[in-house]
């Protein structure tokens, strides 16, 4: 096990290598590998672990009952998933967890991170600190997706999210993460609708873009691609 690597992710971020050795079995840690498209949870059935990934990474999709698929979220190396379920003793996963690529995963038995350590750890604390800092950023994200997406119209949903992606940047020019898809599927909107209204927003002098780069334009500027 890499305990550097540990050492430098947000759920051990503050923890000596030694320290995280220790902690391991207390844990109940063990990892394991998977392929590209290989079901890591499936939805339908409980998990008293969570995940965090070491190399490569998954995505978290919902699969409908009328058949189809939608790619909710996407986990990279050093972050976890599944914690919600796992804190819940018993509670059904609604998503399946699949590998995006071929990935290893070191699992967690949530209840033994979220409780006092038996062995009275000094560190334990600090795990269920950041365990409560990662909860508290990813309940921030849903709540800021559900704010873009709580306007009926295309246009709305799109103003909504480069004003959040320009204070974040702490800029009006910034490159987005998603791809036109991505950001169609964040958003809850066709791809094409998307395209569309992106080019009107830019023909009407609101904003500038090429590919992931956008500009938010004021008074003072011309509208056209970048």
């Amino acid at each position: 096990m890499d305990e550097r690597f540990l050492a430098d992710t947000m759920l051990f971020r503050g923890i000596r290598e030694e320290e995280i050795r220790a902690m391991l079995s207390c844990l109940g840690a063990y990892e394991k590998a998977y392929q590209k498209d290989e079901i890591l949870l499936r939805a339908g059935e409980p998990t008293d672990s969570m995940g965090l990934v070491l190399s490569g990474s998954v995505n978290i999709v919902v699969n409908y009952y009328w058949g189809g698929s939608n790619i909710f979220g996407h986990v990279g190396p050093g972050e976890i998933f599944a914690e919600t379920y796992a804190a819940i003793p018993g509670r059904e996963l609604l998503v399946d967890v699949v590998a995006a690529e071929p990935v290893r995963v070191l699992f967690l038995h949530a209840l033994r991170l979220s409780e006092t350590c038996s062995h009275s750890c000094p560190f334990h604390t600090r795990v269920i600190r950041n365990l409560l800092q990662i909860l508290a950023r990813k309940n921030l994200r849903l709540s800021t997706r559900m704010m873009h997406t709580a306007s009926r119209s295309i246009r709305d949903r799109l103003l909504s999210y480069l004003s959040e992606q320009a204070v974040e940047h702490g800029s009006s020019r910034f490159t987005v993460p998603f791809s036109r898809q991505q950001l169609a599927d964040y958003l809850g909107v066709d791809r094409s609708a998307l395209s569309n209204e992106l080019s009107k927003m830019q023909r009407d002098g609101l904003i500038s873009y090429h590919k992931n780069m956008f500009v938010l334009m004021d008074e003072s500027q011309e509208a056209g691609e970048i």
